[in-house]
């Protein structure tokens, strides 16, 4: 039982059968062998052939593809034929009776190239398979339907001027879409349509190249090309596709910079600064880029050294700028021979002549009318600080540097010299002292000078005068600071209890050399010495021990300093030493006033014409207080008035007035001090009270008391009633009791006091206590 598949164009010829069945090799033999016997055919299974159709088929009716036929058909329609696989039934329909295959459809290769489909032999009735299932295979057959095709187009290339011919430009190519390995439908040759005579394409591989020698890009640079692909290798009825190229001819340094003229002219003025441009002048040069780059020097000329060239890297220029001050009185012209060359040069084209050019320049230098110039810019003089006003100090000279040679006049800008220390005169330039100078006020002086041609006073010139105060010795020395000299009670003779230094404004050439000594009146003083240490320094050394703040709380001590100058000059410095208690270790812990001092050398009595000199003061300034305030109608300053409504507090009053200068000064050693009290003059604590209380300040006691009266005899008015406040100087605990008048029982109108009214009682128990018998000689104290 057999199928016999049979392609279209084998019917009736067993030979193109044969040649176009490959049949597998077992069953090839039996079948060569029959044909080469007889014509009968052997049975055999599935006998399978590639069917072929044209692709692009454009026919209305389907396409006949081939036959499909089994051994087992007798043709009574018991057998059908079944197609499945690629395309079956949408693109490829069989005839299940004769089996004989169509294509419904158009084919294209180019989307296709072939489709395997399996074709079987059933039973009509039971639709079982009287054949095995097997494959075949239809290819579509390429037909030139496609055009070659640039598919990198279009192209753009370059080449250098002056390639030589066969230079190569690009290559390009195409594509066909046809079957290369069937026919010439795929084979390109290429030709050039458009960019003859200057290029060439070769046929087989689109290579262009250039055609014609020396093609000058100063002449055209740019060239479009057209190429064409052909298929069928270019035969008669074959496609074709066309590209363009774009050629651009690159540049090469073919060409010379070449001067527009061969001589320029400009005017420079004199006053031009160094450094500033003066002209500038441009070669051309055809080529482009570096190509185009080009160096510029001066090789003749009497400009050399005063003027210099060098390429603008941007434009190209030469720029020829000033490198020295012009003059027109000295040199009212010159020339320069400037030479300009490629900086890149190739070898190649130098035989067609020098790749340069040169060019002669003329500087015309123009008349300015300039300021004045001085011979000296900076001029530096001295002047001793002891020059008497009017002293010369030096000279300055300027000149008109244009031809007129105007006079010159000389003034000082005030704004460099604001005191007025110096003067200049207009015609000579002298300059002398105006002022006294002090060289620690001022050591340096740095004036403007001006000069200022008379015949055209806007031009003006402009010299610095720097003139120097030279020092002499005319300041003393003095303590180097403020000396703070603390001295233990127990300290022991021959201890240095401080060192002390000096300064002077003063700056000689040598440097300071300072001496030492106690003033004369002090010198044999059985309390203290100097030593000098003859460096600058002194040691103040006691020459006693066993010192006591009871005693004396406060020494001062004249020192006498003298310099090394010519003359030597000398100040005497006074230095306070404090006597204070100290701990085990020596450090101060509590230290005593000089009013301390003071108090201990007033006498009772002293102390009790005091007393009696406050209850005076208080007494005058009660009565003064009666006068009115509020004044009458030929006196009345209306709203000038100003009205006081301010009742003092009384000692317990520590807000309204500054109680520290009125309370009393008994202030005892206690760790925690007073909120409401503040000590006159510093003091020391240590972390243990002393047992003992420091007694009222007389100093100060009897200073307040000739304040109050002094204040009472000058005031032209009584203070304001409320204002008044009284305070009594007593000391907390005091056994003469208050003196203060705040307690008196008087319940009279404001305007009558008894100040009196207990004072006897009071001043018999003070006078008591300090020892007099007869209270009636305190007044007389």
């Amino acid at each position: 039982m057999t199928m016999l598949l049979l392609a279209q164009w084998d019917v009736g010829c067993w030979g193109m059968t044969l040649n176009s069945i490959p049949l597998r090799p077992a069953s090839l033999r039996p079948f060569r062998a029959s044909v080469g016997a007889s014509l009968q055919r052997h049975k055999r299974n599935w006998v399978w052939n590639q069917f072929f159709v044209l692709e692009e088929y454009t026919g209305d009716d389907p396409l006949y593809v081939g036959k499909l036929h089994s051994d087992v058909d007798k043709g009574d329609g018991k057998v059908k034929y079944v197609l499945n696989g690629e395309g079956a039934t949408s693109i490829f329909t069989i005839d299940e009776n004769t089996g004989d295959i169509h294509a419904t459809k158009r084919l294209d290769r180019e989307e296709q190239a072939y489709y395997t489909l399996r074709a079987q032999a059933r039973d009509r009735a039971t639709n079982l398979p009287v054949e095995p299932e097997s494959e075949f295979v239809i290819k579509v057959q390429d037909i030139n339907d496609n055009e070659p095709k640039f598919l990198d187009g279009p192209y753009n290339a370059q080449v250098p001027e002056m390639s030589p011919v066969g230079t190569s430009v690009v290559e390009v190519k195409a594509t066909d879409a046809d079957d290369p390995t069937y026919g010439n439908s795929a084979r390109v040759v290429y030709s050039i349509l458009e960019g003859q005579p200057y290029f060439s394409v070769e046929p087989k591989t689109g290579i262009v190249r250039t055609a014609l020698p020396n093609m000058d890009r100063e002449a055209r640079d740019q060239y479009l090309l057209v190429i064409q692909a052909k298929d069928m290798v270019g035969q008669m009825g074959g496609l074709s596709g066309t590209t363009s190229v774009t050629v651009t001819l690159t540049d090469v340094n073919d060409n010379p910079p070449r001067f527009s003229r061969k001589s320029y002219q400009f005017a420079v003025p004199e006053s031009l600064p160094v450094a500033s441009v003066v002209a500038k002048i441009k070669a051309l040069d055809s080529d482009i880029g570096p190509n185009a780059e080009m160096d510029y020097r001066i090789i003749e000329g009497d400009g050399l050294g005063v003027f210099r060239v060098a390429s603008d890297k941007d434009t190209q220029e030469g720029v020829i700028t000033l490198q020295k001050n012009l003059d027109f009185e000295t040199k009212s012209s010159y020339t320069l021979k400037i030479e300009v060359s490629n900086r890149n040069i190739d070898p190649r084209f130098l035989s067609q002549g020098p790749f340069s050019d040169t060019a002669m320049v003329r500087l015309t230098v123009e008349n300015v009318d300039e300021p004045p110039i001085f011979s000296t810019p900076l001029s530096k003089m001295g002047v001793s600080e002891a020059a008497k006003v009017g002293t010369i100090i030096g000279t300055v000279s300027a000149l008109d540097p244009d031809s007129t040679n105007s006079p010159i006049r000389y003034s000082i800008d005030r704004n460099t010299d604001l005191e007025r220390f110096f003067n200049i005169e207009a015609t000579t330039g002298v300059i002398s002292t105006a002022k006294p100078l002090d060289r620690e006020a001022n050591a340096v002086h740095n004036i403007t000078i001006l000069a200022i041609k008379s015949l055209d006073p806007s031009q003006v010139g402009k010299g610095v005068a720097l003139i120097t105060v030279l020092d002499i010795n005319d300041n003393a020395p003095v303590f180097a600071i403020e000396y703070e000299t603390f001295l233990c009670e127990r300290v022991g003779p021959g201890q240095v209890i401080e060192t002390i230094s000096a300064v002077d404004k003063d700056e000689p050439p040598s440097g300071h050399q300072f001496f030492f000594s106690l003033t004369a009146e002090t010198a044999g003083n059985m309390n203290f010495t100097l030593r000098d240490n003859k460096d600058n320094t002194a040691s103040i050394l006691t020459k006693r021990g066993g010192f006591q703040r009871r005693e004396q709380s406060m020494y001062r001590l004249p020192v006498l300093i003298m310099d090394s100058g010519t003359p030597a000059l000398s100040s005497t410095n006074t230095l306070s030493i404090r006597v204070c208690d100290c701990d085990p270790d020596g450090t101060p812990q509590s230290c005593g006033t000089e009013a301390f001092t003071l108090s201990a050398g007033l006498s009772t009595g002293a102390l009790v014409a005091i007393l009696a000199l406050l209850v005076l003061l208080i007494v005058t300034m009660r009565r003064r207080k009666k006068e009115p305030l509020i004044l009458d109608e030929d006196r009345d300053v209306r709203e000038n008035i100003v009205r006081y409504d301010d009742e003092g507090g009384g000692e317990e009053d520590t807000e309204a007035f500054d109680m520290v200068a009125l309370r009393n000064l008994n202030v005892v050693r206690d760790s925690k001090a007073r909120r409401d009290v503040t000590p006159e003059v510093p003091t020391l604590y240590c972390s243990r009270p002393p047992p003992y209380k420091i007694t009222p300040d007389n100093g100060i006691f009897r200073e307040f008391i000739w304040d109050r009266l002094k204040d009472a005899d000058v005031d032209p008015s009584a203070p304001p009633y409320d204002s008044l406040q009284t305070y009594a100087f007593e000391g907390s605990g005091s056994v003469a009791e208050s003196l203060s008048s705040l307690d008196s029982l008087s319940t009279d109108s404001e305007q009558n006091y008894d100040y009196l009214s207990d004072w006897g009682p009071r001043f018999r128990k003070l006078a008591d206590l300090y020892g007099h018998g007869d209270s009636s000689n305190i007044f007389s104290s």
